[in-house]
């Protein structure tokens, strides 16, 4: 029994999602004629509230492409000084957009509407121009931590107030809604823009979808062809973010009950020092001194469970579809038998 608790990204598509996927009708998307390509943005536009979908290889580039959409070089971006925007897309904000970070110091991963108020720079010549604010939902470096609907709400009111643009790192969204309960278009309706990951919980292999209204998605389309995103036949991708919106999202649940159960057993283990409180399916977690994190990689490979650090004698542990009760039992056992 291999087990790989990397990421959720490490999964495979089902039998089922490879029907779809080789059944899929198909055209040319840079043409717009992808018919499996325009139903997959359709449904999600309207699912989460908005005008139109672009179909992307990467959360990265719906990232990305957004930026570029609500900001001009010299501008400030505000977001958590763990989002995935600021330390995971290759220095993006300022290579594609021209665009600087401001960093905000939010808990575990979540900012407040009182600090992105506080973050936002008077108009003068000397200083860049607040232009957007970016939250990620969940915040992966904070554990999987989520949003409530009134804190997103809260700094909506904020942006409206400034005259600044709300952007929704919906990396893994639908995790998040599987705690909070609130709808898709609750959420959605929020944000200016909202990139929608199908490859992390959903179990895709690749895509994920920027929304927003038509003017946005219009320039939207020919930032992604500059950026080399432009895709021809992908509809054999887009129809496996159909299949996952279809099977895949209740069954989230699992994963946040198998990822509870695993840190429950993470935290009783006399070599962890700490463990962020699990609420989702991200489980981050600290060595002492004596189990050092290279080390403690290496055992877990022996015993063929694929982990990763996640900085200085830090672990992350990622459940998914593909790992199951059996492979909960064993990385258990596994786990206990380290000294």
């Amino acid at each position: 029994m291999e087990i790989d608790l990397r990421s959720d990204t490490v999964t495979r598509p089902s039998a089922g999602m490879r029907d779809a996927m080789f059944n899929a009708p198909l055209g040319d998307d840079v043409f717009q004629e992808d018919p499996t390509v325009i139903l997959l943005e359709n449904k999600l536009a309207a699912l989460f509230g908005h005008e139109a979908g672009l179909f992307c290889p990467s959360g990265t580039m719906t990232n990305q492409i957004a930026i570029k959409l609500h900001t001009d070089p010299g501008d400030e971006v505000l977001c958590d000084a763990s989002a995935h925007i600021y330390n995971y897309e290759g220095g993006g904000i300022g290579f594609n957009s021209g665009a600087q970070a401001k960093l905000i110091a939010g808990e575990r991963g979540l900012i407040t509407a009182q600090q992105v108020e506080e973050s936002i720079n008077p108009v003068f010549d000397w200083l860049t121009r607040t232009r957007l604010v970016s939250v990620e939902n969940t915040a992966n470096r904070a554990g999987g931590t989520y949003y409530t609907l009134d804190r997103m709400r809260e700094i909506q009111a904020i942006c409206k107030k400034h005259a600044l643009r709300y952007h929704l790192d919906g990396a893994r969204i639908f995790n998040a809604l599987q705690e909070t309960k609130n709808t898709p278009k609750e959420v959605g309706t929020l944000f200016d823009t909202v990139s929608v990951c199908l490859s992390k919980g959903l179990g895709t292999p690749g895509g994920s979808v920027l929304l927003g209204s038509q003017e946005h998605i219009r320039r939207a389309r020919r930032i992604r062809k500059v950026l080399g995103g432009g895709m021809r036949q992908v509809g054999i991708l887009a129809a496996a973010g159909l299949y996952a919106l279809d099977h895949n999202i209740e069954r989230l649940g699992e994963d946040h009950r198998r990822a509870k159960q695993l840190g429950e057993v993470i935290s009783s283990l006399p070599y962890v020092t700490s463990l962020l409180p699990v609420e989702t399916n991200i489980i981050i977690f600290t060595l002492d001194a004596k189990m050092p994190s290279d080390a403690f990689v290496q055992r877990l490979l022996a015993a063929k469970i694929k982990a990763v650090g996640f900085g200085k004698q830090t672990i992350r542990f990622v459940t998914h579809l593909d790992f199951d009760d059996a492979m909960l039992e064993r990385t258990c056992e596994v786990l206990k038998s380290f000294s």
